[in-house]
């Protein structure tokens, strides 16, 4: 009875802080619609149409340079292109990647590429149907739904070789007659009074070339050599990946990504075609056991194999035999950029989260539809000052989204691990209970997760809720000075995981980015375009 109390006080809570904000976030968008679309109409008589409507510029030969072709880079290139803009993209390799993360697209990044024009990029690669997650602790498990109710049913999350999905975006990218895919490695960017006029590369040939173009756009991956000049780069590495490939294994739970919570950090399992299952081990720290001597292999049967669901035990092993092993290290980096005229920071290049709950692509395909629809009443990119403008407007106007994910990365993944302290382990425990309640205590937070609700408020209360919901474990039903002594260090565990990451996020940019002047810059078509995106969908 008391815990039925309990949740009921931290449900009504929620919900009325939530109506609170949705009401003063409403008043604040109505304020500043009305300065959008006098700017807008002005833009485009500075422009011509071309066939498919569009507005473009009629100067140079290249509206954008695009730096790098993985994922954010080919969307971004596929995106612009198909809206009139002519665009070079200069990619390092244009042979097929082979990577161990970027396999996992949650459902609202799927909904994005539904918004750009390239759900079809998931096809004809054996990507496998993602409907949630199945997490496990102490021989226990539970699984986790994506709400998924009020969308068509081709809406889910997607798993599967990252190489062959960006090798289908290039594809798509180069049908344009107007996107021109070029293999080189960009070496610097050219510079004159303050503004990015193009870039200095070198082609396969090793000839040394220039591009220019009124806007380049950096995405060349989290190796990125051009990021220092575009903004302050604070990389934390506070893991490594540890990759497997499991063959011919089913999984407990089927299409759904598989989560274990072992001793020290998270392991994950999931498709990544129909007869192969994705491993990631994670290590704390910088350093992971040798492979080359025998020692990886040791630490995975001893100490990861024990703490692994039976059914997938024997696969495991057989893998860890095989002794194909990929390592690599999970890094965030909070977006802090310079305001650069003619230059833009996307992708990895520009935002990390840890990878642990997939949602990178998510935000980099998110970040394409603001920049598309801030771009597309711009018809002449050749005028500095209006461009700049803009382009600040976008490092406003993705933070709901963008921040949502990479905090709930970096709580999650400090909740997920285990720790000494009895604190932490409490706020561990209550995270899987609270999950494991059902109802709107576990779909709220993978609405979160999957990109479908990305708002920081709800992110920040159903987190606290989580946290409130451990100490009434402790103090229920007899609460004692040592169990009330521990519930207080577990808030302030809690508001030590969270706030920190908050702060390097912005918490005004964050909560209210509607304050910021450059919000109002906004097309009112993005909106436009975003409501009817959802209307095919639902």
């Amino acid at each position: 009875m008391a815990d039925q109390y309990l949740l009921g006080w931290i449900f009504a809570t929620v919900l009325g802080v939530v109506f609170l904000y949705r009401a003063l976030a409403k008043r604040s968008d109505e304020k500043g619609r009305g300065l959008v679309e006098e700017e807008n109409r002005s833009e485009c008589v500075k422009s011509v149409m071309v066939s498919n409507g569009e507005c473009r510029s009629t100067d140079g030969d290249v509206d954008v340079i695009i730096v790098g072709a993985g994922v954010a880079g080919a969307a971004l290139a596929h995106t612009l292109g198909k809206d009139g803009r002519r665009v070079h993209v200069i990619e390092r390799d244009l042979t097929e990647p082979d990577r161990i993360v970027g396999e996992l697209l949650q459902p609202g990044g799927y909904l994005k590429l539904i918004e750009l024009g390239l759900e079809d990029c998931v096809e004809q690669i054996d990507a496998q149907r993602v409907f949630g997650y199945a997490l496990f602790k102490d021989g226990k498990n539970t699984r986790l739904s994506y709400p998924l109710e009020k969308f068509h049913s081709d809406v889910s999350g997607r798993s599967f070789h990252n190489g062959r999905f960006i090798q289908r975006m290039r594809e798509k990218a180069a049908t344009l007659p107007n996107v021109r895919l070029e293999q080189g490695t960009v070496t610097s960017l050219l510079e004159e009074k303050g503004t990015i006029k193009g870039v200095q590369y070198k082609t396969k040939t090793g000839e040394e070339m220039t591009a220019y173009a009124p806007l380049t756009v950096v995405c060349d991956g989290c190796f990125s050599n051009l990021r220092r000049t575009l903004c302050d780069p604070k990389v934390d590495v506070p893991s490594c990946f540890v990759g497997l490939v499991l063959e011919n294994c089913n999984l407990p739970h089927a299409n759904h990504g598989h989560v274990i919570l072992a001793d020290p950090s998270p392991i994950l399992f999931y498709k990544i075609s129909s007869t192969e299952v994705r491993c990631l081990v994670d290590v704390p720290g910088q350093k992971v056991p040798s492979i080359s001597n025998g020692e990886m292999a040791k630490y995975l049967k001893t100490v990861v194999a024990p703490q692994i669901p039976p059914q997938i035990y024997d696969s495991f092993v057989a893998a860890v035999d095989k002794g194909t092993i990929r390592t690599m290290p999970n890094r965030s980096m909070p977006a802090a950029p310079y305001p650069t005229p003619g230059a833009l920071l996307m992708g990895d290049a520009f935002n990390m989260r840890h990878p642990l709950t997939g949602g990178g692509m998510t935000v980099a395909l998110s970040d394409i539809v603001v920049l598309r629809n801030l771009l597309k009443p711009l018809g002449n990119l050749n005028d500095p000052s209006t461009l700049s403008k803009y382009l600040e407007s976008f490092y406003t106007l993705r933070k709901p989204v963008a921040s949502t994910i990479n905090t709930l990365a970096g709580a999650l993944y400090k909740v997920f691990s285990s720790s000494p302290d009895q604190a932490r382990k409490e706020m561990r425990q209550a995270c899987f209970d609270y999950l494991s309640l059902g109802g709107v205590f576990s779909t709220g937070p993978v609405s979160l997760l999957s990109g479908l609700n990305p708002r920081p408020l709800s992110l920040v209360l159903h987190f606290f809720a989580v946290a409130v919901y451990g100490v009434g474990r402790l103090l229920l039903p007899f609460p004692s000075p040592k169990r009330a002594w521990i519930g207080a260090r577990l808030i302030s565990s809690a508001s030590g995981i969270i706030f920190p990451i908050i702060k390097a996020e912005g918490v005004r940019q964050m909560f209210f980015p509607a304050t910021v002047p450059a919000y109002y810059r906004a097309p009112v078509s993005s909106e436009k375009q975003l409501k009817k995106t959802e209307g095919c969908v639902n």
